[in-house]
């Protein structure tokens, strides 16, 4: 399992990304891990003692790439507010160690959406259709509510969206227009 030292990293204004904490993952290290690889993929570890899975490498831009402990960093790994309590850490500049391997493992989807999708066929094949990642995004929305109340509304919202055969990102915009 690679291990290297960082720092935390704070985008500025910088689109959708602005305010992000992130940290800079070394094109070195990620030819270790998959090599020639340019796209998104999972990692899991640790950040400093704090265990780690299900966590994307995004790709820098080439306008981004800088130079971090000698270095070519080539993808970057979002740092959330779980990750920066579970590290004790949350300042810019930062030090940071960071080992890291592949994840491979399945990503759950949420129980509840599946028994839900069971009762609506026409809901769960439009659901089987897309691609594994927006299945993600319906089951990670779902289970990041904070009550039991607003679970059930996404489960709701997300039945209504698959039977009109929408995507993750067109069912959200539809639930804003017609609140």
């Amino acid at each position: 399992m690679p291990s290297f030292t960082t720092i935390l990293q704070k985008f500025g204004e910088k689109g959708d990304k602005t305010r992000w904490t992130y940290i800079e993952i070394p094109m070195e290290i990620t030819d270790l891990l998959k090599p020639g690889q340019r796209t998104p993929f999972r990692v899991k570890g640790t950040l400093d003692n704090y265990p780690i899975k299900l966590v994307s490498l995004l790709p820098l831009g080439k306008s981004v790439v800088r130079i971090t402990d000698g270095l070519t960093g080539g993808f970057m790994m979002p740092i959330n507010a779980g990750m920066r309590r579970g590290i004790g850490k949350d300042e810019e500049g930062e030090p940071i160690r960071v080992s890291l391997d592949v994840d491979n493992d399945p990503v759950p989807q949420s129980a509840d959406l599946l028994a839900c999708l069971e009762d609506d066929p026409q809901a769960k094949k439009h659901y089987e259709s897309l691609a594994k990642s927006h299945q993600n995004y319906f089951s990670n929305w779902i289970e990041d509510a904070k009550t039991p109340e607003t679970k059930a509304n996404r489960i709701v919202q997300s039945l209504r969206g698959l039977a009109m055969k929408m995507n993750f990102g067109e069912m959200i915009r539809y639930v804003k227009q017609h609140r």
